[in-house]
């Protein structure tokens, strides 16, 4: 990160590790080690199966044979995504220090930033003994960030969000195609603007969000609500439980007819793509919405057998994830994109007589059962007349998830659609943080409550 002009230290880290797990006939254990011998991992597959038998001496999982689980995993898998080749080090923080220094065009700049965090992950899998899957990714993070004040009045721009929304995988090409080169003026004359303009207005308007604020839209009152531990109240004492219910799906009507969301692992260079999830199911594209109608949940191979004995059986998704080797996987988004439609940028601002344009999420509320939220964004545009026309800042939206989605009236066609992602997704006890990729267009919703920061 160079801050204020002035380079931070570089903060480097690394660590390496194995979680082992045990698979009883009614139980699961684990047991995470650092020691990567042999003596160390035996040591590691004694204490798993402790707690395995613990478990099913409990009769959590009566009616189930979690062995079953294991028996139908694919054949070897790789997933390798290495993109161009980046600069040494020193070239990188020369790109840094030139955008930082860009954005001082003005005193009411008065904080600036622009960092970049890498991530290079290598993941073997193995069951019984046989190798199941190779994962060697790089993760690249780029961001630009600029702070306008005068007065009591404060503005802030960024490249991909506060919380780095532009983030994939793969090599150079990300940090080209995230703006950060020559982005370092823009951002800051963007920050002035948003200084000098009025506050959103308030009241009922149309919403045309841009794919950045899109992806916090998805992220929050589509795929948290859909994991199906949480619907099968796994998550309820410490990140909520869902909205949603096991008797919704195959007919329920989540969306408008325009509303295909699809979770698919498959999308190059998108943040959490993979070949196979983190216990050996090969990852595939498919349908969690189609025509607007729930299909199947965020579910994992466990999360399904449970759902299975409670009389539910679902088709579900490659999505047993864990942060890492020290975590155990649980039911998490990967890629959860909103599929293209037919409507051009021009033709849905076009479309609207009184509403507001908003791009890049800011801030985020949203209750314990993923339904009724309040989203902010940095930037806001008022659509008059079927026009772009003023600039406005502290541009803010509510609403409920059983309905929001209901008003989506026009969805971007291909040519609009964006790749973007959050390396922060927080769930899980002991807490898991793990990347998430959302790709959108910008999509039209009618009739939604807007509100300014003075609201």
């Amino acid at each position: 990160m160079v801050r204020r002009s002035i380079v931070s230290p570089i903060e480097l880290a690394r660590d390496r590790g194995a979680m082992v797990t045990v698979w009883r006939r009614g139980g699961v254990g684990y047991c995470a080690s650092a020691d990567l011998s042999a003596e160390g991992l035996a040591r590691a597959a004694a204490i798993a199966d402790d707690w395995a038998a613990i478990v099913e001496r409990h009769g959590v999982f009566d009616g189930l044979d979690l062995r079953t689980l294991s028996e139908a995993r694919p054949l070897p898998v790789t997933d390798a995504v290495a993109g161009e080749a980046m600069p040494d080090r020193a070239a990188l923080i020369g790109l840094l220090r030139a955008e930082s220094q860009a954005m001082r065009i003005d005193p009411r700049i008065v904080s600036w930033s622009a960092q970049l965090r890498l991530v290079q992950r290598r993941q073997s899998l193995w069951i019984d003994g046989i190798q199941r899957s190779e994962e060697s990714v790089r993760i690249v993070e780029p961001n630009l960030e600029a702070t306008a004040a005068e007065g009591a009045v404060s503005q802030t721009r960024s490249l991909g969000g506060q919380y780095n929304g532009f983030c994939r995988q793969g090599g150079f090409e990300v940090i080209r195609a995230s703006g950060l080169i020559g982005g370092g003026e823009r951002i800051a004359r963007d920050a002035l603007a948003l200084l000098a303009a009025p506050e959103c207005p308030v009241g009922v308007r149309d919403l045309l969000l841009m794919p950045d604020q899109m992806m916090l839209q998805i992220h929050e009152s589509i795929g948290h609500p859909l994991e199906l531990d949480r619907i099968l109240g796994d998550e309820r004492n410490f990140a909520g439980g869902s909205f949603v219910s096991l008797d919704m799906f195959g007919h329920h009507a989540y969306g408008s007819p325009l509303l295909d969301v699809s979770f698919d692992p498959g999308v190059p260079g998108e943040l959490a793509g993979y070949a196979a999830d983190d216990e050996g199911e090969a990852a595939a594209k498919v349908w969690l919405i189609r025509g607007g109608v729930l299909q199947r949940p965020l579910g994992g191979a466990l999360s399904r057998a449970r759902a299975a004995a409670l009389g539910t059986p679902l088709e579900g998704t490659a999505n047993a994830r864990a942060v890492g080797w020290h975590r155990p996987a649980i039911d998490r988004m990967a890629n959860l994109n909103i599929e293209p439609g037919a409507s051009s940028f021009d033709e849905m601002v076009a479309s609207v007589d009184r509403g507001v344009l908003m791009r890049t999420n800011v801030s985020w509320s949203i209750d314990d059962a993923r339904n009724k939220f309040q989203f902010g964004c940095e930037w806001g545009q008022l659509i008059e007349g079927g026009r772009l026309t003023t600039i406005v800042r502290n541009p803010g939206y509510r609403g409920v998830s059983a309905t929001f989605w209901r008003s989506l009236a026009a969805v971007g066609d291909a040519a609009s659609v964006e790749v973007h992602g959050t390396p922060f997704c927080g769930k899980g006890e002991p807490g898991q943080v793990v990347r998430v990729g959302h790709a959108s267009p910008p999509c039209l919703f009618r009739g939604i409550d807007v509100f300014g920061g003075a609201a």
